[in-house]
């Protein structure tokens, strides 16, 4: 558990001022709230045989929000103070100036309970922290003499939210979270090749320093390194793709998840724009958001509003159901919030964001996929990628991938990236497997210069017709 239950009341604040300067800013308004935060986190980097990096960063603030509309009004501080407060007020009094909204119920509560508040921070001392970076160093150079660099990058943090309401009421949330992460080169006859794993969530460090749990991400990464050093170039044109289980929904959550976010929908900016109730994808394919997952990294008990995070369908059967929204945008629409209104922390304002999204498992066996694959690539990992919300245009590259003829997987490939669209990808999808699988806890999404937690997933899928770039046959 934390030190001590974060109430900014106790010694900041006198709760009834604050109460009542929200309620100034709010009068005339259609929501608005008063959000606290206090957050700590560690991270330390092991590189090159020796701790690089060792940092350690504390923080609190509050964020004061007043909504008319689409005009917001927004005042934060690292100071939670009166003084401070009584600054924001002054701006974000501003947003509600005109008057005459109704304002907006507060949230319904929950009881749900998705990880437990602890600090993972403080369950292990530094030096063996040190000393576990050093074993994992050493573990990693034991597996095979060719390995030549190992990085290491162990980060623990937790984030107390307290979220106060016009009418008093109040929502709290206490978010662990835990990753591990670990990269390597290998060297053989002059050619160098890398390798990466990594993950973790909202639980315990002890969980991700457990030596089956880092061994088994050492092993891995080594994997990857071998297979890419035995790669050879890889194809270019247009061509079928199997995309394997898990972290590929990477490029779901890319080439149509930002699509359906609400903001995007209600000022006709996404592909997906008008689309609700249209097909829009494989009768097969089925999309969720779920922030309701224990442990995982993108899963909130409230989001930054005080709504309960949900399951939210986006795309059932190939149809579209749904966006992701936040409570102004869902007022505007004239919709239910759906638990998405997300900030980076209390010095942004919220906004629809994803949790954990991913594609329904289907029916196939992934083998009898595979098989039914004549010509083309079997991408089982990816790296950066980029996408343009408008046309949902995206580009991926792919960081392991294999050349596959008549169902037939072959050598590995290297330098492979995936060009295409999010709306043609989902009409194009010909199979979907049984395999459903959620990334290993590594997401975060950036929106607006805002960076969130996040989760993918999706069963082995193949699609029809992506442009694969590489080195021509």
């Amino acid at each position: 558990m934390t030190d001590q239950k974060f109430s900014p009341f106790q010694t900041s604040l006198d709760q009834e001022s604050a109460l009542a300067c929200l309620r100034r800013v709010t009068n005339g308004a259609d929501d608005g709230e008063l959000y606290f935060e206090r957050s700590k986190s560690e991270t330390l980097v092991f590189d090159d045989q020796s701790l690089k990096k060792a940092s350690y960063d504390a923080s609190e603030g509050f964020g004061l929000r007043s909504v008319k509309g689409e005009v917001t009004g927004y005042g934060h501080s690292t100071e939670i103070t009166e003084e401070a407060l009584k600054r924001a007020e002054g701006i974000v009094s501003l947003a509600a100036s005109m008057g005459g909204a109704k304002l907006a119920d507060a949230p319904a509560r929950t009881n749900q309970k998705l990880y437990e508040a602890f600090d993972p921070m403080g369950e292990v001392k530094f030096s063996g922290k040190v000393d576990l970076l050093q074993e994992i160093n050493e573990f990693a150079r034991s597996l095979d003499r060719r390995v030549v660099q190992v990085s290491v990058n162990l980060a623990a943090g937790c984030k107390e939210v307290l979220i106060m309401r016009p009418d008093g009421a109040m929502y709290d949330d206490t978010r662990p979270m835990a990753n591990l992460s670990i990269s390597l080169i290998i060297e053989d006859n002059g050619r160098r090749e890398s390798g990466y794993s990594g993950g973790g969530g909202r639980f315990s460090l002890e969980r991700i320093i457990a030596p089956e749990d880092w061994q088994a991400k050492v092993h891995e990464a080594l994997r990857i390194a071998l297979v890419n050093l035995r790669a050879v170039p890889a194809p270019a044109g247009p061509m079928e793709v199997v995309l394997g289980p898990g972290w590929p929904g990477i490029l779901l959550h890319e080439a149509i998840g930002h699509g359906l976010e609400g903001d995007f929908n209600r000022k006709g900016s996404s592909a997906f724009a008008g689309l609700v109730g249209q097909k829009i994808a494989s009768p097969e394919v089925t999309v969720l958001d779920d922030g309701t997952i224990p442990e995982r990294r993108g899963s909130i008990n409230i989001d930054d509003e005080g709504t309960p995070s949900s399951q939210n369908v986006l795309v059932k059967d190939g149809k579209l159901v749904g966006f992701m929204q936040d409570r102004q945008n869902a007022r505007l629409m004239g919709v239910a919030p759906t638990g998405n209104g997300r900030r980076q922390s209390f010095a942004h304002t919220p906004m629809p964001r994803m949790t954990n999204t991913y594609m329904l498992a289907g029916q196939t066996d992934p083998k009898d996929i595979l098989s039914d694959l004549k010509d083309g690539i079997y991408a089982v990992g990816f790296g950066g990628g980029q996408v343009d919300i408008t046309n949902g245009k995206f580009v991926f590259s792919c960081t392991e991938a294999y050349r596959v003829k008549n169902g037939e997987v072959g050598a590995p490939i290297k330098g492979a990236t995936l060009i295409g669209d999010g709306a043609t990808a989902l009409k194009r999808i010909r199979a979907v497997g049984n395999d459903l699988a959620l990334d290993p806890g590594m997401g975060n999404c950036g929106k607006n210069g805002q960076w969130v937690p996040v989760g993918v997933g999706q069963p082995t899928l193949m699609i029809g017709g992506l442009t694969v770039g590489g080195a021509s046959d």
